[in-house]
């Protein structure tokens, strides 16, 4: 198994396209398999969906809906309203898995990997790749 760690800086953004640097990974490892992607953070999730669109601006508007930053969350250190932040990767879960042929990721044409990281109280972020060879 081959294995890396991405470290982001999020920068204040919420929704971070990871594509190109999954991709890149994936074929310098090269092959058929599988690549495993994982967030190792309990406020930070990751997801497949289209970007570019006005896609990340629904998701985030969605998040605020479902998950407002205001005091109502029984776990309260942080910022206003970073109990939330502890409940956004039951949405978007802490990994994923792509299938790889051929060193390409088998994604569909306006699918995109991304972080979804609403805590702004940690800007820096690790995603860690991991290709099993199949």
């Amino acid at each position: 198994m081959d294995t890396t760690q991405l470290r982001i800086e999020t920068g204040g953004r919420h929704v971070l396209d990871l594509t190109d640097r999954a991709a890149a990974f994936a074929a310098q490892a090269g092959g058929d398999g599988l690549l495993h992607v994982f967030v190792p953070h309990a406020t930070a999730g990751l997801a497949v969906m289209e970007t570019g669109s006005g896609s990340e601006e629904d998701l985030e508007e969605v998040l605020d809906r479902l998950l407002p930053r205001d005091d109502r969350w029984a776990h309260r250190h942080g910022s206003r309203g970073h109990g939330a932040d502890h409940l956004l990767p039951v949405f978007a879960g802490p990994s994923l898995t792509v299938p790889v042929q051929a060193g390409r990721l088998l994604l569909g044409t306006w699918q995109r990997i991304v972080l979804v990281d609403l805590n702004d109280d940690n800007p820096r972020r690790q995603v860690r790749l991991s290709f099993l060879h199949g």
